[in-house]
């Protein structure tokens, strides 16, 4: 891996089927541990960063430096090799191995200099630091679900995006602005007659695409879980606390 290290954007190209990263992290070929650091890394970037600044109370440059030191930490010794699925989820070993770094940098503060890791990850740290400041300060009983509260954002807030590009290369647009409109706008949801009277076509239209995008997006989150889980266990176990129903 290069020591500038630039995770792929979210939207850059999504194959059909997707192979378990959490499983290529284990790979003898160094190539495809790269490819699997890479989806790792834009897929828990985010909840890392959460949880050392919620969890762990650390100013945001702090939080910064950890979040880049853990994940070149995780790709040079290699310890997502090490995860068993027999234990534990992946995002449950991962925040334990997280808690572990943090807690080897605070037994000694200048351990971890800025910008001292061979490895710099190129993350949207700014944007990462809003997101926690609109969604405020959690209740103490709240902490710790930071880190999953905010990889399930991330995944879901990753799969908005695919949908978006998927259903303009479909030239489908109307699916996504109806879903985005009905489904994610904050505020009052508007009715079908609303949204048909918005939109220029009949209710039953909306009725079906609306049904449409829903389908995409679920096959969507199911895809990108995919790639996030090592078994069939795991996968489904993931998929329920998303989407709150069997896959």
């Amino acid at each position: 891996m290069a020591d500038d290290f630039v995770p792929s954007a979210a939207g850059a190209r999504f194959p059909p089927t997707r192979q378990s990263a959490v499983l290529g992290a284990g790979s003898e070929d160094p190539a495809a541990r790269a490819r699997s650091m890479d989806v790792l890394v834009r897929a828990y970037w985010k909840p890392v960063y959460a949880h050392v600044r919620r969890r762990w109370n650390r100013s945001p440059e702090q939080a910064q430096d950890l979040t880049q030191g853990f994940f070149a930490r995780a790709f040079e010794k290699q310890f997502f090799a090490t995860y068993d699925p027999g234990k534990a989820l992946f995002r449950t070993f991962l925040k334990t191995c997280l808690d572990r770094f943090v807690m080897e940098q605070s037994r000694d503060e200048h351990r971890l200099k800025r910008g001292g890791s061979a490895l710099r990850l190129h993350l949207d740290f700014d944007a990462a630091e809003g997101e926690l400041q609109r969604l405020g300060m959690p209740a103490d009983t709240e902490v710790d679900r930071c880190f999953d509260d905010a990889w399930m954002r991330h995944l879901l807030s990753s799969a908005v995006e695919r949908l978006r590009v998927q259903c303009e290369a479909k030239d489908k647009k109307v699916w996504f602005d109806l879903f985005e409109r009905y489904s994610l706008d904050e505020g009052s949801k508007p009715t079908y007659a609303e949204l048909a009277a918005s939109f220029g076509i009949s209710a039953a239209q909306v009725t079906n695409h609306l049904a449409a995008a829903r389908r995409e997006f679920r096959a969507i989150v199911l895809d990108e879980l995919r790639e996030l889980t090592s078994t069939e266990e795991e996968f489904r176990s993931e998929a329920r606390a998303l989407l709150g129903v069997e896959p």
